[in-house]
């Protein structure tokens, strides 16, 4: 019998109430593979509590130590890793994260084979799970409430305040916008869960050369993507492989968006070799229009000058000031409405765990217990037996005291 532990998160404020499968999921996974007992380790902060788990005939049990692959959803505290486990989680290591330099060498050391699930890749580089849809729900959402906070317009209840999406569906019932207009970027997973967010709110959608060109008696948004908002260096025609080679020989074109967009929500990657979307100068002319930037993707002076840092689930909106470049008050009328929550998906833990265990159980489980002949499982493997995996021997130097 092949025992498989749910691990209880712990380390994170506010508490992370996401799982890995919710309770139903658990007796899926079981029937499908016979050979499989799921332990979940008791938990005061889950989104599904211990007692559902025990409904459904899940075994509860804090002793973990017998099972052979333990699950998890974000990085596990040091002190917790049990030796020679097979280990599944985010581990924000590849990155090179200073703050995790320590879990990383104490996997190492205590010789636990490491499966990221962002580095859960195809063969074409793709990947095969993520939260990332919920993040742009969440986003999405947290940006329509914060342009009503900042206009007087319509109180929504905070995300985290409802208990799943059709109460987050029901809320949005309450929304009234004026003309206005909305920019998108992106076209993954991010970007399609905000564009599931506008399209609930029927807001239509336009080309990006109607958002420019055009004036509407409704709300309207326009979804971007790379060759949208960057022309080459040189002067010469689009090339989708040359951007995602080397960003560094486009330039930003997003300018002409400034003086049309009210509403930004940025739900794209971004490469630090790329550059940032507009300028802190911009930001300051007369005709940059944006009181409200939803900035999904959340990376810390970036490529949206205004993230000067994360905000949190609890206070999502923090105010910027173009002028002074510092933060200020939220809502007033001379900052920008900056929604920067690096943790979306928390926001939504129960609808964002069920999507994220189906997905887990249909397209990364048969690999892990039956068959890697796909190499899904070998290319997220970080590190195994002691030794970074060939992929990841980069964090080498990372690795060291």
């Amino acid at each position: 019998m092949l025992k498989i532990g749910l691990i209880r998160e712990e380390g994170k404020v506010p508490a992370d109430k996401r799982v890995v499968f919710t309770p139903q999921q658990c007796l899926d996974v079981m029937d499908e593979f016979k050979n499989v007992e799921i332990i979940v380790q008791p938990s005061n902060d889950r989104s599904y509590s211990d007692s559902e788990y025990k409904d459904h005939g899940v075994k509860v049990d804090e002793n973990i130590a017998d099972c052979d692959i333990l699950f998890g959803i974000k990085e596990v505290p040091t002190e917790n890793l049990i030796q020679s486990k097979k280990y599944l989680f985010f581990s924000h290591t590849i990155k090179k994260q200073p703050k995790n330099k320590n879990l990383l060498m104490a996997i190492l050391a205590k010789q636990i084979q490491l499966i990221d699930y962002e580095c859960l890749i195809d063969k074409e580089g793709h990947r095969v799970i993520g939260f990332g849809r919920f993040a742009g729900i969440v986003g999405a959402y947290n940006g329509i409430r914060a342009y009503g906070l900042k206009y007087e317009l319509y109180q929504l209840k905070p995300a985290w305040q409802c208990r799943d999406k059709m109460e987050l569906e029901e809320e949005m019932k309450r929304v009234k916008l004026p003309n206005i207009k909305i920019i998108l970027t992106g076209g993954g997973r991010v970007s399609n869960g905000a564009s599931e967010v506008l399209g609930a709110l029927k807001i239509k959608k336009v080309t990006p050369y109607e958002i420019l060109n055009f004036s509407f008696r409704e709300p309207v948004y326009a979804q971007l993507h790379s060759k949208d908002y960057h022309t080459p260096k040189n002067g010469g025609a689009w090339n989708d492989e040359e951007f995602y080679a080397d960003p560094s020989n486009f330039d930003s074109s997003f300018y002409k968006f400034l003086p049309v967009c009210d509403i930004l929500m940025h739900a794209t990657y971004w490469d630090p070799k790329a550059p940032k979307l507009f300028s802190s100068e911009q930001m300051r002319l007369p005709d940059f229009r944006i009181s409200v930037i939803a900035d999904i993707t959340c990376d810390i002076d970036g490529s949206i000058p205004s993230t000067h840092r994360a905000s949190t689930i609890q206070a999502p909106v923090y105010g910027y000031n173009p002028v002074t470049e510092e933060e200020d008050v939220p809502f007033s009328k001379n900052t920008i409405a900056v929604m920067a929550v690096d943790n979306l998906p928390c926001e939504l833990p129960r609808d964002a765990s069920e999507a994220f265990g189906k997905h887990l159980l249909e397209r990364v489980l048969p690999s892990l217990l039956l068959d890697d002949s796909n190499g899904l499982i070998e290319r997220a493997s970080i590190a195994k037996d002691g030794k970074l995996m060939p992929r990841f021997d980069y964090l080498s130097d990372y690795v060291k005291d």
